[in-house]
């Protein structure tokens, strides 16, 4: 059994000399944790070298060919490590978040001379759309690898922004061979994103802001919530504005209701006396206080909610505009059941980059459409995945209700696996599968979607 001397681990040798130790790297293994110095034991050891602030006076930045730096973000302020490719660090710095602090970031960053890599936890954010610019590679590393590459340093759970930085620079170091850096956006595709991105947000306060008006108004005026198909309509809205409490809508009769619907440009095909027979089942009336007070409510949530109404139109109308200028549109848009909602939103977060998503299964574990399996020894589980990109995998789900109601292969299909004992969510899961499987052909071909060639085969399968 070949052994090692005391004081080092695995991958390293360990070299005494006169005023420091040096460590000298194994290139054919990967160390699970970094050299330490003789005689020091690994259970709450402290890295001296990853505290520091200042250059080590004994390490030429010349030298170095390739430098890897390690970005611990926050919201003031940001830590920064730099190490060489032998694992020395070069650098220990915190910088504010603030425009002094980016010019100081983008000092510590060009001063080397070396080929330089970038190791942040996330993917987006001013920092990295700053790094982007300086043309440097970023590459986004899961904030549970790195959780997980602490533990190849310390057993303990001491933890620290400058010890966090350096495990991310010290990982990119050994793993960037086998990692893709990030691909900066082009501008439509970035525009695209941010706008597809805050749409969503306003879709959830949209909601939110209905159900809170829904709740007030079941508390003292129901009958609005009756009369017509949706709550969030601007003609449900109107009404409420019109007729803020049942005494008032108690009033409206058909030729009421009929000036009513003329004077707002209701076109819907439902006739005057039908809307009256829905109103007066409804006309139920709380306590003076309470429907005054819950009446003011209703104002201002009918407001809000007709106010997040114009400003989704707009974020539509911007869609349909950059939807339009992207090359990639006419190849999401041949496929059955994807509008301009769905468009964007796979648009965006599949990027343009083909190198990202070399095979379907890649394409599909990122969409969360591909199960997780767990095996060891006579133990077998194949669960559901959940770290994905949830709105992605969401706008997959819309994309195979809509393809239902308008493909009758995927309703075939979607028949077929309810049959044989799929969920409901089971069987747009598969579905969702194999469309997906087909949006990464077209897409990595740069084709549109063909039935002739898709439908060869008429009898469709579970999946």
């Amino acid at each position: 059994m070949q052994t090692r001397p005391p004081g080092t681990v695995a991958g390293f040798a360990s070299v005494s000399g006169s005023s420091a130790h040096l460590w000298v790297e194994r290139r054919d293994e990967v160390p699970t944790r970094p050299a330490m110095p003789q005689g020091s034991g690994m259970q709450g050891a402290t890295l001296a070298h990853v505290t520091t602030s200042t250059i080590d006076p004994t390490l030429t930045e010349a030298a170095a060919t390739e430098v890897f730096a390690g970005i611990d973000w926050g919201g003031s302020f940001h830590q920064i490590c730099l190490i060489d490719e032998d694992g020395k660090v070069l650098r220990q710095q915190r910088v504010p978040h603030d425009a002094a602090g980016f010019d100081e970031l983008d000092r510590l960053l060009t001063c080397h001379r070396a080929r330089l890599r970038v190791a942040i936890e996330r993917a987006e954010g001013l920092l990295v759309e700053h790094l982007h610019l300086l043309g440097v590679e970023i590459f986004c590393v899961s904030p549970k690898i790195s959780a997980r590459a602490r533990e190849r340093y310390r057993m303990a759970a001491a933890k620290s922004d400058a010890f966090d930085a350096f495990v991310l620079a010290d990982t990119l170091r050994h793993e960037h061979r086998h990692w893709r850096a990030l691909t900066p956006p082009s501008p439509v595709l970035a525009e695209l994103r941010a706008i597809s991105r805050d749409r969503d947000r306003i879709v959830i306060a949209q909601q939110a802001t209905e159900n809170r008006l829904r709740a007030v108004l079941e508390a003292y005026h129901p009958a609005p919530l009756h009369l017509f198909s949706t709550l969030d309509r601007d003609i449900t809205l109107d009404f409420i504005t019109d007729y803020p409490t049942p005494e008032q809508a108690g009033r409206v009769g058909t030729a009421r209701m009929d000036g009513f619907c003329r004077r707002h440009g209701y076109s819907g095909r439902t006739q005057p006396e039908v809307l009256v027979e829905r109103l007066r089942p409804h006309l139920l009336s709380a306590g003076e206080g309470t429907a005054a007070g819950k009446a003011f409510s209703a104002n201002l949530f009918t407001e809000q909610l007709r106010m997040l109404n114009t400003h989704l139109r707009a974020y539509d109308k911007r869609l349909d505009e950059l939807l339009e200028r992207h090359p990639d549109t006419p190849i999401f848009t041949s496929f059955p059941g994807v509008g301009p909602v769905v468009a964007a939103t796979l648009i965006s977060e599949m990027g343009d980059d083909r190198h990202r998503f070399p095979a379907p299964g890649a394409l599909l574990a990122e969409a969360g459409l591909s199960p997780v399996t767990r095996a060891s020894g006579r133990t077998r589980q194949v669960r559901f995945r959940y770290a994905s990109n949830r709105r992605m995998r969401h706008m997959i789900d819309w994309w195979m209700f809509t393809a239902i109601r308008e493909d009758d292969w995927t309703r075939q299909a979607y028949d077929h696996a309810r049959a044989r004992g799929q969920g409901k969510y089971r069987a747009l899961r598969g579905l969702g599968s194999r469309w997906t499987r087909i949006l990464w052909r077209c897409w990595t071909d740069h084709t549109r979607y063909d039935p002739a060639i898709h439908h060869r085969n008429p009898e469709p399968t579970t999946a």
